[in-house]
């Protein structure tokens, strides 16, 4: 899956939706206030699912949530998931999709938010997929921080860092950052040491 894919997830849940939209989710995507939540992160995403998982209806939901997951990212703001979903789900309706599945691919938008424990398989996958980050090498998660860090440059650099310090702690207190064997197995442990890592350099002298 990529992002040269764009109607087959629709055609598979039986959806034709407007031809304008995929112009407006990649423009979204390359805002410029963006330096990690870009086209790059989706398409990373998108990756994972491949990897992961064999096309089907349930992957179709999975990729349509994941092109949406992001679609609204305003540091400044807190509900940029729900916005998102919110996005999703007229889309959705507009291309015909029953109740059902315009919650269900809502529901798989919130779990990105990670302040709940995901319910269903999908959601504990899309969830591993967008945290997968995490235990990316060395190189690649300390360029993730500095990405995270250029998005929020409007916050004063002492409170940026007690603000991250406390996100990824409360990663770290977790007993699982996956919950998926194949997540687990390959990226828990370097998941582990990036975080801390990074924590002990937030909470130094220096950045």
């Amino acid at each position: 899956m990529s992002l040269a894919r764009w109607v087959e997830p629709w055609e598979a849940l039986g959806l034709n939706p407007r031809m304008e939209l995929q112009a407006e989710l990649r423009h979204r995507y390359s805002e410029p206030h963006r330096a990690y939540h870009t086209l790059h992160h989706l398409a990373e995403c998108l990756q994972l699912l491949e990897q992961v998982r064999g096309f089907n209806a349930s992957s179709a939901e999975l990729e349509l949530a994941i092109w949406f997951h992001d679609a609204v990212y305003n540091p400044r703001l807190s509900d940029n998931e729900l916005r998102s979903a919110d996005w999703a789900r007229r889309e959705l309706r507009r291309a015909g999709a029953s109740v059902d599945l315009q919650d269900r691919v809502g529901a798989l938008i919130m779990v990105t938010s990670h302040d709940g424990a995901p319910q269903t398989d999908d959601e504990r996958l899309l969830s591993d997929i967008d945290l997968a980050i995490l235990g990316s090498g060395p190189t690649r998660f300390d360029e993730y921080e500095r990405q995270v860090r250029s998005e929020y440059q409007h916050v004063p650099l002492r409170l940026y860092r007690a603000g991250r310090r406390k996100i990824l702690l409360d990663f770290q207190a977790r007993p699982h950052l996956y919950f998926t064997p194949d997540f687990r197995e390959t990226r828990e442990a370097t998941a582990r040491a990036n975080l801390q890592r990074s924590i002990e350099r937030l909470s130094g002298k220096f950045w």
